[in-house]
């Protein structure tokens, strides 16, 4: 009976001793580890991206003047649409504009004729008026000559009243040239900076609006890998930490860079969702990486690109 009892009481001893076994917690197994660079398919695009060039008004295309791959200068012209309309309203504005010159330099020298004559006539006047005093001229002949004086004063006034609104025309057309002007050159579609054709996606004789793209430009100057870092990783971006390029399964760097831009937020993927009925609720961070060769990369080529977060 001694025997059973010591048996039930080593049999609860170790039971308890079993419940009493505590479970070691485990770490986030993400967060446990050292994380030494993050990796993200990437575009290869200017530093100031690509820019889709389109006229500001609709119109005919009547000359291009560019080709692919073409480097082209800030200014240069690219396209010209029809512009005979605006070509001859801008000529008739230049006329119009001349004519008003020419009036200009007719008033201003009816000022100068006007003005000796005021000076004549005062000479006149004052001599009238010594003559009036001895006696030596009426009464009558002392008004007809102030008469005289008052009249070329009055011419006077007149003519740089004519100056006046003639200077106030020449402002008005003036504003004609320039706003057909304006027009005309909206006829034109000009490089807006230093760079190189992409594409010319017009013909000769073909009809476009505002909001159809004559060609694709990239401007001089670096380039950059644009990605998208999957929101897991996406707080361990920093601008200035270094990064890399390389072929989509290859293990060569193509151009190393620095992190130049880290988006302040999380967006929907938008590079590489290729399909509108993506439904993948994830988040991602756009980066910009800016490398420091161009040499064997083409722009819109897809990489993997390697942000180190040392």
């Amino acid at each position: 009976m001694i025997h059973r009892i010591v048996f039930i009481v080593c049999s609860i001893s170790l039971f308890a001793c079993g419940g009493e076994k505590k479970e070691k917690p485990q770490l986030n197994q993400i967060d446990s580890m050292k994380i030494k660079e993050v990796v993200g398919i990437a575009n290869i695009e200017p530093l100031q991206r690509i820019l889709s060039l389109t006229p500001e008004v609709s119109g005919i295309v009547k000359q291009i003047h560019v080709e692919i791959s073409q480097s082209v200068k800030k200014g240069e012209v690219l396209f010209v649409l029809d512009n005979e309309t605006e070509t001859a309203q801008l000529h008739q504005a230049q006329s119009k504009l001349a004519t008003q010159k020419a009036v200009i330099e007719k008033n201003s020298a009816n000022i100068k004729t006007a003005e000796t004559n005021l000076k004549n006539a005062n000479i006149n006047l004052g001599r009238a008026k010594n003559l009036f005093s001895d006696g030596a001229i009426t009464q009558k002949q002392l008004e007809d000559v102030q008469l005289t004086f008052d009249t070329k004063r009055l011419d006077v006034e007149s003519s740089k009243t004519d100056l006046d609104e003639a200077q106030k025309r020449l402002v008005e057309l003036s504003a004609d040239v320039e706003y057909y002007q304006t027009l005309l050159n909206k006829k034109t579609i000009k490089a807006p900076l230093d760079g190189t054709i992409l594409s010319v996606n017009t013909k000769l004789g073909e009809t476009v609006t505002s909001s159809t793209v004559l060609s694709d430009f990239a401007p001089k100057g670096p380039i950059m890998a644009i990605t998208e870092i999957d929101e897991l990783f996406a707080d361990k971006i920093k601008v200035g930490q270094s990064a890399f390029v390389r072929a989509q399964g290859d293990s060569i760097v193509i151009a190393k860079g620095k992190v130049i831009l880290a988006a302040p937020y999380l967006s929907k993927k938008s590079l590489f969702s290729d399909k509108a009925d993506n439904l993948e609720d994830r988040r991602v961070r756009e980066v910009r990486v800016q490398l420091d060769s161009t040499k064997s990369l083409l722009i819109g080529s897809r990489v993997e690109c390697i942000i180190e977060l040392k």
